[in-house]
């Protein structure tokens, strides 16, 4: 039996064709652009990732800089202020500074201590009497009152001045917080005096 075969059918044929490769195109189309899809995403992820990994390499970096930067200035601060609060080293310098001056002091007075008041831990111990520094962590000042306050004492202007001038260049007493100054009634040249010293202090 022969098959016969008509333009009719041809046309249908074709028409059935032509809509079979359409839906293939789509299908492929829409499986392309998903794949697609999926490896924009990637390769964003894999960028933001490579971003992430230059930015701490770069922090990385800045950072050891800065240790190597602050590691001498670390050793500079410890090699200034005194880890310890050795009042009779303290007093043993203040009275040596005054002695070049030719000045006779009357009093070194330290804060009372409260270590005998309390029990108290033994991390602390080492902090009474002292006053921590706003904004400079593990730093404390320990103030110290000098006095010349005998009238048979009294210095002239010229030694109170190198003796202050010392005092501050002195890493143990570097700054001078308060000060009173009584000229004599009998020679205004001569004074005596009061000056409260912070000594700084940075425990180990």
């Amino acid at each position: 039996m022969k098959l016969k075969i008509n333009s009719q059918t041809i046309y249908y044929l074709m028409i059935s064709l032509v809509v079979l490769i359409v839906i293939i195109s789509l299908i492929a189309t829409n499986e392309i652009v998903s794949l697609l899809g999926q490896q924009t995403n990637s390769l964003i992820s894999l960028k933001a990732q490579s971003q992430a990994l230059t930015s701490e390499q770069a922090n990385l970096v800045i950072a050891k800089k800065d240790v190597l930067k602050y590691s001498s200035l670390e050793k500079i601060t410890q090699s200034i202020v005194p880890q310890n609060k050795d009042q009779a080293q303290a007093v043993r310098e203040i009275v040596n500074l005054a002695q070049q001056n030719n000045i006779t002091l009357n009093s070194i007075i330290f804060p009372t201590s409260t270590l005998g008041n309390t029990i108290q831990p033994s991390s602390k111990l080492s902090l009474s009497q002292l006053t921590p520094v706003k904004g400079i962590p593990r730093v404390y000042t320990l103030p110290i009152q000098v006095q010349v306050n005998q009238t048979n004492d009294a210095v002239s202007y010229g030694s109170f001045y190198n003796f202050l001038t010392d005092l501050e260049q002195n890493r143990l007493t570097s700054q001078v917080t308060s000060l009173t100054i009584q000229p004599l009634a009998t020679n205004p040249k001569l004074i005596t005096f009061s000056l409260t010293i912070n000594e700084y202090i940075k425990p180990l």
